[in-house]
């Protein structure tokens, strides 16, 4: 006797049921991780673009003047100056930790004696704060005491007069900081390109000796396009980081000499919590976050020509 499709609705209905609670549990599950980002970054994400057409200052009511602070924005030296230092300290840091990290990562990747030792000579830093490698390199960098200088006078017979002054320096202050930067975090994208490096299929290798090709060739037609997805991620997450400094800056130079390390980040910071204009601290805070969205997005399209998937 063939069974009618009404013998089959129970069933039916208690799947529904089923799927419908497992859904809930799921939904219940993230619900406090949504709430913890409602309340830190949803909500003030939203208040900070409200607050940046106002002339808020932290204590007034806001007063609503539209788009006056973002207008400012292109009269105001000290944004100025900030943007152009933070766009020298972003092309700089990122080539160089680039290039510092993949060179570490070859090296490394070799079986070497005491390989280990360095690997995590390399990766210490890393796991240092930076207020922590900010203090360190003051001392190390101090124009007339520190070791460097020191080094330097023991080996040149100069006098300490003549040496650079570092973070003390208009001329030296933002090489100094890129300097301490790429020394800090080389180590951890060290760590990305090994990761790559282990997925490079060894018989690629074996065939380049086979053919007769030499380490620089093996290099430019092997590895560095088999790495090009570890350099893209590499790099997208350097550029965002490289417009996010502040730490580094607060502890070393505070801004100076003058303005010579005046980034986008600290300008915020200055405005917002020194000057109380929160309204033109929220625009400058939005407008980096164009800068930010706008490097991510070209980074992004560009990837389909020179990352391989292969």
């Amino acid at each position: 006797m063939t069974a009618g499709p009404g013998r089959y609705l129970p069933r039916r209905a208690a799947a529904s049921r089923l799927r419908r609670r497992e859904a809930l549990s799921g939904y219940l599950y993230i619900l406090p991780n949504f709430i913890g980002f409602l309340i830190f970054t949803g909500i003030p994400v939203v208040a900070g673009l409200v607050i940046s057409f106002t002339s808020f200052n932290g204590v007034n009511t806001l007063k609503f003047i539209g788009i006056d602070n973002y207008l400012k924005l292109f009269k105001d030296t000290n944004f100025k100056t900030a943007l152009v230092n933070n766009l020298w300290y972003a092309f700089s840091v990122v080539p160089l930790t680039l290039a510092v990290s993949l060179l570490l990562a070859l090296a490394l990747n070799r079986r070497l004696l005491l390989g280990g030792f360095f690997k995590t000579v390399f990766f210490f830093p890393t796991l240092t704060s930076m207020v922590a490698v900010g203090c360190v390199a003051l001392l190390l960098f101090e124009p007339n005491k520190g070791p460097i200088n020191q080094l330097l006078k023991a080996i040149t017979g100069l006098p300490v007069e003549s040496l650079p002054k570092w973070f003390f320096s208009s001329k030296t202050a933002l090489g100094t900081v890129v300097a301490t930067v790429v020394w800090k975090q080389a180590g951890y994208y060290m760590v990305m390109f090994m990761g790559g490096l282990k997925n490079i299929p060894p018989h690629l290798y074996e065939a380049a000796r086979v053919d007769g090709a030499g380490p620089m060739r093996t290099f430019f037609s092997i590895t560095w396009p088999m790495l090009s997805p570890t350099t893209f991620m590499v790099t997208i997450l350097l550029f965002i980081s490289s417009f996010q400094t502040f730490d580094i800056i607060n502890v070393t130079t505070e801004g100076g000499p003058g303005r010579a390390t005046s980034v986008l980040v600290f300008r915020i910071y200055r405005e917002a919590f020194r000057d109380w204009k929160m309204g033109y601290a929220s625009a400058i805070a939005y407008f980096l976050f164009m800068i930010i969205l706008i490097v991510t997005l070209i980074q992004w399209h560009g990837q389909r020509n020179w990352v391989s998937d292969d």
